[in-house]
């Protein structure tokens, strides 16, 4: 049967896409991991700035080919069951590492009473994204706020506001045209094709939406999107913090926002303070959330229940927390189960005299923690530069790899072998990836399977998971992402077998 021209366009895209991310994998992954050696203070500046226009031409190659996708082929809407705490939640943790090596907040809050909606995840987060990358880069000090809230007769507004230089009123509505060139200082902002908001305009009108900016009150920018969407309603659970006194300490506004409204979402009473001269006058059974970034040295005041909040950059604080009072810790940005539970299980701790919190000595990244000890890890990757990256990475989380070549040599491997983990290709001679998980799942093997790919769009990603991976991991691949991944999968709160069916139908649409 002789192709579509739109079938062949998205073919021919999906292609494109997988060639330039492919020796983008390659660049990006080997700066990330000669920024990591002994350098001197000009070759690091120098990789440093490798690293960023490789970053920047990433996000160039990804506007591009979404946008000439969007336009090659009909845009279909896969509908499932979506939180949006967990969307936001999601989004907001992507961004952190680039927010908090700015030295700027990220966070996020839901309305209380919002329940799941019936949704495309992929083109609501690749909204949220897009937003949020934006927000994150041209914001200096402050901080950025994801919001999701009811805005009536059906539809719900998604919300990135940020503490940036703004954007002119003239140029508001041009900025969601496609190459459109505003003056030179409101292209200078932006930056970028031009088409990231272009592609946010384009998905908005196919969600019956629309998307635009307006001033934030605070200073800034907010970029929202707001679109009707019917609700799939849930028995609610009872609210984990009802009856509960919380503080909210942080000289961020934006910080004192999220973790507020989150607080409220979860029922409890919340007093927002930029520091702690105040707590005395409140109730004594008030819980203090005290944010690390308080100027000074970091303790818990006398006799009263606190939780400390700290950037991830912020860990090497957790082992004297408890000797400056503070009963548990909370990393930004937040969840709200977690933020539940040390709420719930806070209590006044008697500190040692002058047992004051004080950052220790800036540690090398390549020593923390490896995230799988032991683990056995399968890795089909025909490319050398990538697969020597991905073995490298791999080890250095505590892995031992066995590498392969192609799809058939991954089949013999996991019919012969056990392994705890296999990262998978997509494109491969003989057997592609999606043909060996298919072969594999066949001879009953559940070893999870996820994909390492250059193959980027939302249907790549369905394809994988119909075909029987577990997750999916998109070149070029980041430590922090291998990480999440490997905690994830090789954990103690690891699935017990690969992705089951309801999930893959949902995710398949």
């Amino acid at each position: 049967m002789t192709k579509t021209r739109d079938a062949v366009s998205a073919e021919q895209l999906a292609t494109l896409s997988h060639e330039f991310r492919t020796p983008l994998n390659g660049v990006l992954g080997m700066a990330r991991l000669l920024e990591n050696t002994r350098l001197t203070a000009e070759q690091r500046s120098y990789v440093a700035a490798l690293r960023e226009s490789g970053d920047h031409l990433l996000s160039l190659v990804n506007d591009v080919l979404d946008f000439a996708r969007l336009g090659a082929t009909a845009l279909e809407l896969h509908l499932a069951p979506v939180s949006p705490e967990d969307l936001l939640r999601q989004v907001a943790e992507l961004m952190s590492p680039r927010a908090h090596e700015k030295g700027i907040e990220i966070a996020w809050a839901v309305e209380r009473g919002l329940p799941p909606l019936l949704a495309d995840e992929g083109r609501l987060r690749q909204v949220l994204l897009n937003f949020a990358g934006n927000a994150v880069k041209f914001t200096e000090k402050g901080g950025v706020l994801i919001t999701a809230r009811d805005a009536g007769a059906g539809r719900v507004r998604f919300s990135v506001a940020d503490t940036g230089p703004g954007v002119a009123p003239e140029a508001r509505e041009k900025i969601f045209e496609a190459f459109v060139q505003t003056d030179p200082s409101h292209q200078a902002q932006l930056g970028g094709a031009g088409l990231g908001l272009a592609i946010v305009a384009r998905l908005a009108g196919a969600m019956d939406g629309e998307a635009g900016v307006a001033e934030n009150p605070g200073g800034g920018a907010d970029f929202w999107f707001e679109a009707p969407f019917e609700r799939h309603h849930e028995v609610p659970a009872a609210p984990p913090l009802e009856g509960r006194f919380v503080a909210v300490v942080s000289p961020n506004p934006v910080v004192r926002e999220a973790v507020g409204a989150q607080a409220i979402a979860s029922g409890a009473w919340v007093k927002n303070l930029a520091g702690l001269d105040k707590v005395e006058t409140l109730p004594a059974q008030t819980v203090l959330l005290v944010d690390a970034a308080l100027a000074g040295p970091l303790a818990a005041p006398a006799g009263r229940a606190a939780v400390a909040m700290l950037t991830p950059d912020q860990r090497d604080l957790i082992p004297n927390l408890s000797k400056a009072g503070f009963s548990g810790y909370l990393i930004k940005p937040l969840r709200r189960t977690s933020l539940a539970a040390q709420v719930l299980g806070a209590k006044p701790i008697d500190a040692a005299l002058e047992a004051i919190v004080t950052p220790a000595e800036a540690q090398d990244d390549r020593i923390a923690p490896a995230a799988a000890p032991g683990a056995r890890v399968l890795l089909a990757e025909d490319n050398p530069i990538n697969a020597l990256l991905a073995r490298t990475l791999l080890e250095r989380e505590g892995c031992t790899v066995d590498r392969i070549a192609s799809g058939d040599e991954a089949v013999a491997a996991l019919s012969r072998g056990t392994y705890d983990l296999v990262f998978m290709d997509l494109r491969m001679p003989g057997l592609n990836g999606l043909e060996a998980t298919r072969a594999v799942r066949a001879k009953g093997v559940d070893t999870p399977i996820l994909a390492l790919t250059a193959d980027a769009f939302d249907e790549d990603r369905r394809q994988c998971l119909t075909a029987g991976m577990d997750d999916f991991l998109v070149k070029p691949l980041t430590p922090a992402a291998l990480r999440d991944a490997l905690s994830r999968w090789t954990g103690p709160d690891r699935p017990r077998r690969w992705t089951n069916d309801a999930t893959r139908a949902k995710v398949a649409g």
